[in-house]
């Protein structure tokens, strides 16, 4: 069931982790185009097309920062640039704690919501803290990797602006699969990265500012310089970068935005909902004879991402080996999740005929496990 190009010959559809996700052969081969000058007219128009593909992706009218960095590198770059102030972070996972740490190594004082692993942040919990305290600044995931969960993040931004804080969001297995409209739902800042749901080498992240939020922005004392913000949108209106970036990168991106353009960023969603309806219906049929399910509850789950939970005396690890021995890949369990359960990518360039080849194979792999 994998889909061969055309052009190539290579094979697609044999690499299921939660990122980096699989790219499509066609994307990769653009990264062998010739160098040319980021200060060029050639690399400003290529610029203004990825802003207009990026900006349909996160459903915004403003500009679109793109750093040669891993999202992390925008996780900093929103902190610095957010207002001083006491933070208040939602923690319903590894990346909910990574916000949480990058505040205090930028020197905040931070506080967390501690949500339970595989369950969703809840918005009225988020409001009544802001209730209880002074916030400068909320952070929030919106798709948890390590557990699979899907947080609201339109209510719990609309918590944190009805008390005067600033949300900021990880996006990062969210942006291109899951719903978001960064400027109807008035969000401050949210960010992604390349390899995730949009189907792109490791190596670029990108986010999205309020107007509300760079001017305040503007204030920040200690924004750095690599992850200046400011120092992104002035040149995004240039169609440029601040720093000389990853060229080839940008090129696969380039590709990407064309190769996306036959599927607007709706069908996208859609096709992603469905291979995740498809990963949960699989493991409720599975479950009475494996022993497994899904770790978040239902209503509360990734399009991109699930936390596959096994039986007494199957690993995740062992999962893991099993199916690489069968010709695939899927993702180990993360952190206090590790041996409990096994993670499934359903995202990127994904298809419902290649998840349902990765679900058989997992399928079989935990049945011989089981013995």
């Amino acid at each position: 069931m994998t889909a061969t190009d055309t052009t190539s010959g290579a094979t697609f559809g044999t690499f299921f982790l939660p990122g980096p996700t699989e790219v499509h052969p066609t994307v990769l081969a653009a990264m062998t185009r010739p160098m040319m000058s980021h200060r060029s007219k050639a690399f400003e128009a290529m610029f203004a097309r990825i802003q207009t593909g990026l900006r349909d992706v996160f459903k915004t009218e403003r500009p679109v920062f793109v750093s040669s960095s891993a999202a992390t590198g925008l996780m900093e770059g929103a902190m610095r640039c957010a207002p001083e102030g006491r933070v208040l972070s939602v923690v319903g996972g590894a990346f909910g704690e990574r916000f949480a740490q990058i505040g205090r190594q930028c020197g905040r004082e931070v506080d967390e919501i501690t949500v339970p692993l595989g369950r969703a942040a809840d918005p009225d919990d988020v409001a009544a803290r802001l209730r209880d305290r002074r916030y400068a600044v909320v952070t929030v995931v919106h798709s948890e990797s390590s557990t699979g969960a899907l947080s609201d993040v339109r209510a719990v931004a609309a918590a944190a602006r009805a008390a005067g804080a600033t949300c900021l969001i990880d996006s990062v297995t969210g942006i291109g699969a899951a719903e978001l409209r960064a400027d109807d739902w008035d969000i401050d800042f949210v960010l992604t990265g390349s390899q995730k749901a949009l189907a792109l080498p490791p190596g670029l992240a990108f986010g999205v500012a309020s107007a509300r939020y760079m001017a305040t922005a503007a204030q920040a004392s200690n924004r750095g310089m690599y992850f200046d913000l400011v120092e992104f949108e002035e040149f995004a209106a240039k169609n440029q970068t601040p720093n000389t970036p990853a060229l080839s990168l940008l090129y696969a991106l380039d590709a990407q935005m064309e190769r996306m353009r036959d599927e607007p960023v709706e069908a996208r969603w859609a096709r992603h909902a469905a291979m995740a309806a498809q990963t949960y219906a699989w493991a409720d049929a599975c479950a009475e004879r494996l022993g497994i399910g899904i770790l978040a509850p239902a209503g509360e789950r990734s399009p991109t991402v699930s936390a596959v939970t096994l039986p007494d005396g199957v690993t995740g690890d062992a999962v893991v080996r099993a199916v690489a021995a069968r010709g695939l890949t899927v993702g180990g369990g993360y952190g206090p999740l590790k041996q409990r359960t096994f993670r499934i990518g359903h995202m990127g360039d994904h298809t419902p005929e290649t998840i349902a080849r990765c679900l058989a194979v997992c399928e079989e792999a935990i049945g011989e496990l089981r013995g």
